[in-house]
């Protein structure tokens, strides 16, 4: 079951997202990348101001996504799900709730690691393409994608 993350979540979707993002900052050799230092103030604030999606199973939240709406564009981030449950279509489901979520998006815009071969398969396969690449430091360079809406943009 996905549904909107309340105030109360802030805890349990932090601690989801630090076992998550660990693998990460493992692959890269940072453990200071910003998922892992986040606070929970910092999540609680995202809740109350975006789109926080979490999926749950039998009352434990096993997966999270957040979107922040931009003029048309949604600015996904923290995709996350629980390390035991990787691999079982969460992440998928998650994302398509939050296009499903935001009808009025006509692009969402999200970013992820270079190295990071998993998450740019699970992307792609849902429509999103590289736009760029920033190369942050001598072990990371940012892939950003983007997945447009197929309805034509409003009439101004």
């Amino acid at each position: 079951m996905i549904e909107r993350a309340a105030a109360a979540d802030a805890g349990e979707i932090l601690t989801l997202q630090r076992a998550a993002y660990v693998a990460e900052a493992q692959l890269y050799g940072d453990p200071f990348i910003p998922p892992l230092v986040e606070s929970l103030e910092q999540i609680r604030k995202i809740i109350d101001t975006a789109i926080v999606l979490k999926a749950l199973d039998a009352g434990r939240i096993v997966g999270a996504v957040r979107g922040q709406l931009s003029g048309t564009t949604c600015r996904v981030g923290r995709l996350v799900v629980a390390p035991d449950r990787q691999g079982q279509g969460l992440g998928t489901a998650l994302l398509r709730a939050l296009h499903e979520q935001v009808p009025e998006a006509e692009a969402f815009d999200l970013f992820t690691g270079h190295l990071s071969d998993g998450n740019l398969r699970l992307y792609r396969r849902l429509g999103y393409r590289e736009t760029s690449r920033e190369r942050m430091d001598d072990h990371l360079t940012l892939v950003h994608l983007r997945r447009t809406t197929d309805r034509p943009p409003p009439q101004r």
